[in-house]
């Protein structure tokens, strides 16, 4: 649809602008992911083996995982662990976990810091995260950086859970949330919202509260996320 494709653009073009979404060294045309999960887990895996790409997923669709297609050291993940620069566009688009299904976080980032020989680095734009549940005793349940970088923007992480870092952990790597939210989720720990064990989170306009027991740990290492 016209209209759809249009808003689209916008939110890709004003991140461009405004220096947000990093674009792999080798140009790729975006890659259309149809609203169903093999779709999806077949499109990130095209791009980690392609270098990097962008992914326009389908507006206004919820992708629901129902089983762990990725695995790290530390534990399963609903989708291919993200080792290259990837894009995914979306449009009021959502990737959960089922209710049914079994615990896993949703999307992981490996970047050289934490897994050597990977340049992981995931920009997310207008998509929501939802339902991640991190293996115990991991952390990050929504999305965990391990030594990559993150972006997100016009983007939402809620109602997922972990030990620490319910929404996001993030450990050697970087995180910048535009215009974005980061709430409902809860830790059994600490970082309901967001745990920070190093690097670096900047928040630009964007909301981390109500979170469960605390939006941000360890305290005061987020600047801007209070409580």
């Amino acid at each position: 649809m016209p209209t759809v494709r249009a808003l689209r653009s916008v939110l890709v073009v004003s991140a461009l602008a405004a220096g947000l979404v990093a674009v792999p060294a080798t140009a790729h045309a975006e890659i259309p992911v149809f609203c169903n999960e093999a779709s999806l887990v077949t499109a990130i895996n095209v791009a980690n083996a392609a270098g990097g790409d962008t992914l326009a997923l389908a507006p206004f669709c919820t992708y629901t995982l129902t089983s762990a297609h990725g695995s790290a050291s530390d534990g399963p993940v609903g989708l291919p662990p993200i080792t290259t620069p990837i894009t995914m566009a979306g449009l009021g688009t959502t990737i959960a976990r089922a209710a049914s299904a079994p615990a896993f976080r949703i999307l992981e980032v490996e970047g050289d810091a934490n897994v050597p020989g990977t340049s992981g680095q995931l920009n997310l734009i207008a998509v929501t995260i939802r339902g991640g549940n991190a293996v115990s005793p991991y952390p990050g349940g929504g999305i965990a950086n391990r030594g990559g970088v993150l972006s997100l923007t016009s983007s939402s992480v809620t109602g997922n859970s972990a030990v620490a870092g319910g929404g996001i952990y993030t450990d050697n790597g970087a995180v910048t949330l535009t215009a974005s939210s980061v709430t409902g989720n809860t830790a059994t720990n600490s970082g309901g919202g967001i745990y920070k064990n190093s690097g670096a989170v900047n928040l630009l306009a964007s909301d981390v509260s109500g979170n469960t027991p605390d939006n941000c740990a360890p305290s005061g290492s987020v600047p801007g996320c209070a409580g």
